[in-house]
């Protein structure tokens, strides 16, 4: 099992405007580990419970309501891109669920240094929920939301703008 201090050691990546990145949907085996919908939901609701605290809160409807329906939503994508039930479709409106999740967010200006305070909060939220589930599928899980969310990097230092092509790689069998 996973170590408070192994989860948050996970590493980080820099983000190169332009780069393909190349990821693939995390595994079933740790949607099943971390307890199926009902533990994903816990994950997830603590992740976004750190967010409304964070320095990202802003990219967020502040309305207690609304927020709340964002959290509900965006469960149903990662109960379902991590293999659980198909409970996001009628939200992709028959897209791929990761090309849909990467044009979500070219609505906003995200920065690189509001992807690594997503990703550090997820770090915290993942240390916090998931120390019952192996270090290796977290890893795996921190690899593909590691990897795809410097696809919703659209705004850079230099004031340029980027959006990035949808690439994935094929699932294995």
């Amino acid at each position: 099992m996973a170590t408070k201090r192994e989860i948050m050691a996970l590493p980080l990546s820099q983000v190169n405007k332009g780069e393909a990145v190349h990821f693939k949907n995390p595994p079933v085996a740790f949607f099943e580990a971390i307890g199926g919908e009902a533990g994903m939901k816990e994950l997830m609701y603590d992740f976004y419970d750190k967010i409304y605290e964070s320095d990202i809160a802003h990219f967020f409807p502040q309305d207690e309501a609304e927020f709340d329906e964002v959290k509900f939503k965006n469960t149903k994508f990662f109960v379902q891109i991590c293999g659980g039930p198909k409970v996001y479709e009628d939200e992709a409106k028959g897209m791929n669920l990761n090309e849909y999740m990467i044009r979500l967010h070219d609505d906003f200006s995200i920065t690189e240094k509001s992807r690594i305070e997503w990703l550090g909060t997820m770090r915290e939220a993942l240390a916090d929920k998931a120390q019952h589930v192996e270090l290796a599928l977290i890893e795996e899980f921190w690899e593909y939301l590691e990897r795809f969310s410097k696809l919703t990097v659209n705004t850079f230092a230099d004031g340029s703008t980027y959006y990035a092509a949808y690439t994935q790689a094929k699932e294995e069998s």
